[in-house]
């Protein structure tokens, strides 16, 4: 007897708090994930009414046919009440899953611009390390054999190449405001994922091969990017952080690494 109104309370209580937003996601910081959090925002809304309904309907049809003691009757049901709602559901979240795919596509199909900072991702058990190009915007020859942790080289620059003379290393990852950033991702061991809340954005780096990523950071601020993919047993502690600075101070961090080398 009870079972229902508990159902509807529950129904009631659940979409309250999805409404209210008391648990969301951060800010976005790029275009990207504001079309991002609008199509989540249209899905969840879809997806949230048909819940209400379904809901508020098994309530009804508890509270209708609850045990009266009587003999129960079976029913054969509908099969054309059931084909259209069937055929309704499977039109309805195909279209949801193709309006939302243009988001996606603008990520992975869409090359970066041509004037995209390129920066070097590279990821290994259990860090991140990143490469800028020097003034030249020509990264220096690597070896993997000249990869040295302890004595800084994580991507194995060979110094005898005049090229690598200006390059720059950095254990986070710091890029301009409003800037095309186009990483160029590797990984050293096992699969890693490059992820970034606030982006909306998030990339597996898979073990011998050379992932391209693009994004535009517009919003100042300093933004954790942890790995999202389980990686071993110090996965908890592959962690780095995004810094969006301001063109003015992207270039004087610029010269200022160039000046320690």
């Amino acid at each position: 007897m009870l079972l229902a109104p508990i159902v509807w309370i529950l129904t009631i209580a659940i979409c309250y708090f999805f409404i209210g937003h008391y648990w969301w996601f951060p800010a976005p910081i790029s275009e990207h994930g504001v079309a991002y959090d609008e199509q989540f925002t249209i899905t969840l809304a879809v997806t949230g009414i048909i819940f209400f309904l379904a809901q508020m309907a098994l309530g009804w049809v508890i509270f209708k046919f609850k045990d009266d003691g009587k003999r129960a009757n079976y029913s054969h049901g509908n099969n054309k009440l059931e084909a259209i709602w069937t055929s309704a559901t499977a039109v309805l979240f195909i279209g949801l899953v193709l309006f939302g795919t243009r988001i996606w596509a603008s990520v992975h199909f869409v090359a970066a611009p041509a004037d995209a900072l390129k920066i070097e991702v590279s990821a290994k058990q259990f860090a991140w390390n990143f490469r800028y190009p020097g003034p030249d915007g020509v990264f220096g020859k690597t070896d993997i054999k000249l990869i040295n942790d302890a004595g800084g080289n994580a991507f194995g620059i060979d110094d005898k190449d005049p090229a690598s003379k200006d390059d720059i290393t950095s254990a986070s990852i710091k890029v301009p405001a409003g800037k095309p950033i186009m990483l160029i991702m590797k990984s050293r061991d096992v699969i890693h994922n490059f992820f970034v809340r606030e982006l909306r954005l998030k990339q597996d780096i898979v073990p011998g091969m050379e992932i391209p990523f693009h994004f535009q950071a517009d919003k100042v601020g300093v933004y954790e990017v942890p790995c999202s993919e389980l990686c071993g047993l110090g996965h908890h502690q592959m962690r780095t952080t995004l810094e969006v600075m301001s063109q003015a101070d992207f270039e004087k961090w610029l010269r200022d690494q160039a000046a320690q080398k």
